[in-house]
């Protein structure tokens, strides 16, 4: 099984040059190879799921690497899908997002603090606002390798890159906000709104 790169027509965003954007598409280039890659050279190792004793060291690392470059393929995929040229800083005061967004906090300036307070975390990683399908409810989540920190069952619905090289050419390392800021004014808001769930009410059962 093999996955193909996708196309991205970002150019001219706000804040975020044309030569950050071919960098970071080049890298998310990598994921999608190699993903591609370890998946056959698994396949070959474990052929109808079975794998030899002398093969399970090499089975074991690359079942790890698989879920770096998997996540990381996939969380590039959310982040330039939620962006656009011509996008917005704030979605629209009655948009789907912006609504479930003030059931849960004051208002959409306080999560949007909390939202840039993740993404300004020390280290490099990724800012995420989750959505729990069966209640609805958000919340903001820092995610440090791809594959480390997700909630499982949770539904990305708007992704930050804040690793160095999604601003390292526009900005010092030491200028993340404003990196963050030049973020914001291009995020495709009804690609958010796309991605929330209808929460479904959960179920108690009495034990018996």
């Amino acid at each position: 099984m093999t996955y193909a790169v996708r196309e991205f027509d970002l150019s001219g965003l706000i804040g975020i040059s044309d030569a950050t954007l071919d960098t970071h598409f080049k890298l998310y280039e990598g994921y999608v190879k190699e993903t591609s890659a370890l998946i056959e050279k698994l396949a070959e190792l474990a052929p109808q799921g079975r794998v030899q004793a002398r093969d399970k060291l090499a089975h074991s690392e690359l079942k790890r690497r698989l879920a770096f470059e998997y996540n990381g393929m996939v969380l590039h995929e959310l982040y330039f899908e939620n962006l656009k040229k011509g996008g917005a800083e704030d979605p629209a005061v009655n948009s789907p997002f912006a609504r479930l967004v003030k059931t849960q906090w004051d208002s959409y300036d306080a999560w949007k603090r909390d939202f840039v307070d993740v993404g300004e975390m020390r280290g490099v990683g990724w800012a995420i606002c989750y959505q729990d399908p069966n209640t609805g409810r958000l919340v903001n989540e820092w995610i440090t390798l791809h594959e480390d920190g997700h909630i499982a069952g949770h539904t990305p619905l708007l992704v930050m890159d804040v690793w160095e090289h999604a601003f390292m050419l526009d900005y010092k390392p030491s200028e993340r906000a404003r990196y963050i800021d030049a973020f914001f004014a291009n995020v495709n808001w009804k690609q958010v709104d796309a991605r929330l769930h209808l929460p479904q009410r959960r179920v108690t059962h009495k034990a018996v």
